[in-house]
């Protein structure tokens, strides 16, 4: 080999060492050259065989808020009081006495779970007047009224547990009253109040409502009946009925009025003076109670 060639193969030599690349590595193949290259350290920061790396994000994905549901006001009427003792049962049970027990015991089995507000239309063993009692219900806006009552009957055979909703009948003539009352100006309805609407229009405005209520009321009762049912209670053949009940005369106020059975049958009286039914009765109220506001709920999402 010439000297010039030596010289111009020193001169290639030491460029690439300048390079980074070592003699040996400058002889070796094609492709283990490359091997060799890849695996000699790192590589500067102008190369762009790689990118610095972007520090990870420490902004924590968006939570949803909490939506705080605001508890259902269940209004328990326990029936008559004070004066007013109500059936009397063959043994001497008074019906006053049998549904406050029942309805004391159905406060605690709503409350328990956190999901409702209670209140009663009497606490203690008092008089208050039917219409009082929707009054009360209406001013705490109450979500559902349930109405608590053991029945009578002149046939002693008769027994059995049963579930009112207001009438058609009696609807009409509610809705006529509610409308022409000369104290309606306190009245509201669907957020209205009615002494500033028209007598047609406050008419209107009763009808509708009440009609929609109605109908909750019927769902209501049916949901008990079924859940009494299913829990073993003993029904009349024909278990939902309809009444004209003052107390379940609230435009605004899904309301059903239970007949928890006969005193004046010996076996009905029996179980309404036995804890374990009374709270049997309770459980069963408070699952129908579950069940109806769970319903309406997947209708409205639906």
């Amino acid at each position: 080999m010439s000297a010039l060639s030596r010289r111009d193969l020193l001169s290639i030599l030491t460029g690439l060492t300048a390079f980074g690349v070592g003699t040996t590595e400058a002889w070796a193949a094609p492709g283990k050259r490359s091997i060799a290259t890849s695996n000699s350290g790192p590589v500067s920061s102008g190369s762009a065989s790689k990118s610095p790396r972007s520090p990870k994000s420490a902004t924590k994905p968006a939570t949803k808020p909490t939506v705080q549901v605001k508890p259902k006001l269940v209004f328990l009427d326990p029936g008559h009081g004070g004066k007013d003792s109500g059936a009397l049962g063959v043994r001497g049970t008074r019906e006053k006495a049998v549904v406050m027990m029942i309805a004391r015991l159905l406060q605690k089995e709503l409350q328990a779970g956190g999901r409702y507000r209670v209140m009663l239309t009497r606490r203690n063993d008092s008089f208050v007047p039917l219409r009082e009692r929707v009054a009360r219900a209406q001013a705490a806006r109450a979500d559902l009224f349930l109405s608590l009552h053991a029945d009578s009957h002149p046939d002693a055979d008769i027994r059995g547990a049963s579930v009112y909703t207001l009438s058609e009948d009696a609807t009409d003539r509610e809705t006529a009253a509610l409308a022409a009352r000369e104290n309606r100006a306190d009245g509201v309805i669907a957020g209205l109040r009615l002494a500033d609407q028209t007598d047609n229009v406050a008419s209107t405005l009763v009808a509708m409502t009440q009609r929609s209520t109605v109908n909750d009321s019927r769902r209501l009762a049916e949901t008990i009946v079924q859940t009494l049912s299913r829990n073993g209670v003993r029904l009349l053949r024909r278990s939902h009925r309809q009444a004209g009940f003052a107390v379940l005369t609230s435009p605004d106020i899904p309301a059903a009025l239970v007949e928890l059975g006969y005193l004046s049958n010996r076996q009905d009286e029996k179980l309404l003076t036995v804890r374990q039914h009374q709270t049997a009765l309770a459980r069963s109220l408070r699952a129908s109670v579950d069940a109806y506001f769970a319903a309406g709920a997947a209708t409205r999402k639906a």
